[in-house]
């Protein structure tokens, strides 16, 4: 007899499964980034446009093929059509690349909590020289949160043609990280099941904790009322609607094959079209709500910044021309500028070049994504705030839990069709094909911990899953909807959950989805194209 497929305990599992994978660092990184560069609350009507004709319709459709067959991505695939086994492959081999560098994030947030726990903490000053002297030149021209995270942490190479060896302190952290995804996979829906509980809810109390910490920051408000005043004339960008049907299209994790095998330990009569909606909603409502806490620490970290800046120039002044202590300050300081400028002009003339222009507007357009807005300016605003070590745990512990939430559906991805394969399964334990995922992708990770692991990094995250997900994509629509026939899917799904299929969805399925899908791929490949010799940002040393 066949072995019967394990399932989920109960729908609400499935549910949190989902959102644990959906919701990653792309909502707390990359989000916010869009909304600072496209226009603020402006960039919320794009992104909600893709959500409805793009992000709902297609997650509904993965959930709705993996529930239907039972199976993970290539044999989903190839029960629709043999030709179409490839697709389910493609899906594994892109997951693969994925887990490959992904699980060095976690890795790094090993690290930064690890050193949380320091008083002070290790980047908020500059380690002294060889004779203690002074500061380390490197540390002192960058800061010290830059310093920490690019020579301590990576300690980069000037290029990514010099290698350099794995530094063996991130190599540990890599360990622990594959350690720990590989103990919450061991059993397959048994053990992840009981995690997703966890990496579902807990980066929302550490959120929620922040965003009060957050809002009672001096300069919060300046991050909010920048986020929130919609630039109107970024509506007629097509980038800001190219970007928004992307951040919806990655951050819910589409084509990787994780929603698929996610869906497919599900009872055939599990509602997935109510699934689909609220899992959609609950991952863009975290996008918006991550961002105002962002912006909230944008606000208080820009506002310390013009401060410290305007302190400066005060001091300058008052020293170079005697003024009374207290004499100058933010208000007056125009215009005291002004007259020192026309009665004492050669002498201002000497200290004019030492004046910084400060601008609290300059300060908060510094759009920053990625990692160097999670371990640069997260802890620069950290560093500057009371109890600072709390935060700084918390912080990454968020983090954390986020990106180990994002790798069980990676994982997944890659280990349903393995365990599904009648070869395969006969002749090993699913225990052990975990731990052989697990191990291969730790032993091909080791090349992000090299001292050019960075710029490897940076390589895989623009280029590995990219394009191909796009390809991926299109290929599931249309197998469904032309190959398969979307009549018959239709009458599969109702005789599964007893519901008919309204015209919306196959409004979506049938034209409009894929319409978009192959207007993006153009797009990306122009864009490629006209790219001319790609560039990467190395760091040095010396500037």
């Amino acid at each position: 007899m066949e072995k019967t497929r394990p399932l989920w305990a109960t729908p609400l599992q499935f549910v949190f499964a989902c959102i644990s994978y959906a919701v990653g660092l792309g909502n707390v990184w990359r989000f916010p980034y869009l909304c600072q560069m496209y226009g603020g609350g402006s960039f919320l009507v794009p992104y909600i446009i893709m959500l409805v004709v793009e992000g709902m319709p297609l997650l509904y459709l993965e959930l709705a093929v993996g529930q239907r067959m039972r199976q993970g991505s290539i044999g989903a695939w190839r029960t629709v059509s043999p030709y179409l086994s490839g697709v389910g492959v493609a899906s594994v081999v892109v997951s693969f690349f994925l887990c490959m560098y992904y699980n060095v994030v976690n890795a790094w947030a090993f690290w930064y909590l690890f050193h949380s726990f320091q008083d002070p903490l290790p980047w908020s000053v500059c380690p002294l020289n060889g004779n203690r002297t002074g500061y380390i030149e490197e540390c002192e021209k960058a800061s010290s949160t830059q310093y920490f995270w690019y020579r301590k942490t990576l300690n980069i190479s000037p290029s990514i043609q010099e290698s350099g060896a794995v530094q063996w302190e991130p190599a540990l952290c890599l360990i622990l990280a594959w350690l720990v995804v590989y103990l919450c996979i061991l059993r397959g829906t048994e053990s992840t099941g009981k995690v997703v509980y966890f990496t579902a809810l807990l980066p929302y109390c550490v959120l929620i904790i922040y965003l009060v910490r957050g809002l009672t920051l001096h300069g919060a408000t300046n991050g909010l009322a920048y986020m929130f005043t919609p630039k109107m004339e970024q509506l007629a960008n097509p980038k800001a609607w190219i970007n928004a049907a992307t951040q919806i299209f990655f951050s819910l994790g589409l084509g990787f094959g994780s929603l698929i095998a996610f869906a497919s330990y599900n009872e055939p009569s599990n509602n997935c079209q109510k699934h689909a909606i609220i899992v959609s909603i609950i991952n863009s409502s975290t996008s918006i709500f991550a961002s105002i806490v962002t912006f909230s620490i944008y606000g208080f970290k820009a506002t310390f910044n013009y401060e410290s800046c305007l302190n400066k120039v005060i001091l300058l002044l008052t020293n170079s021309f005697d003024l009374e202590d207290g004499f100058l300050t933010a208000n007056n300081l125009e215009q005291v500028k002004d007259y020192l400028a026309s009665a004492y002009p050669s002498k201002y003339s000497e200290v004019f070049p030492q004046i910084k222009n400060c601008s609290l507007e300059t300060e908060l357009e510094t759009a920053v994504q990625g990692t160097g807005l999670a371990f640069i300016v997260y802890t620069e605003a950290i560093k500057n705030m009371e109890v600072s070590q709390l935060w700084s745990v918390l912080y990454f512990f968020m983090l954390l839990l986020l990106g180990i939430g994002s790798m069980l559906g990676n994982t997944a991805a890659i280990l349903t069709p393995l365990t599904d394969s009648k070869v395969i399964s006969s002749y090993l334990p699913k225990e052990a094909i975990s731990g052989l995922v697990c191990l291969a992708n730790c032993a091909i990770g080791m090349l992000f911990t090299m001292e050019a692991g960075s710029y490897w990094f940076d390589i895989f995250n623009d280029y590995a899953a990219t394009l191909s997900l796009l390809l991926i994509v299109l290929a599931e629509t249309v197998a469904v909807c032309y190959l398969y026939g979307l009549s018959r899917f239709e009458s599969d799904l109702k005789a599964m959950t007893g519901r008919a299929l309204n015209w919306y969805w196959k409004a979506m399925w049938g034209g409009v989805s894929p319409l978009l899908i192959i207007s993006l791929f153009i797009f990306y490949l122009s864009d490629y194209i006209t790219t001319g010799t790609l560039r990467y940002q190395a760091w040095d040393a010396a500037q």
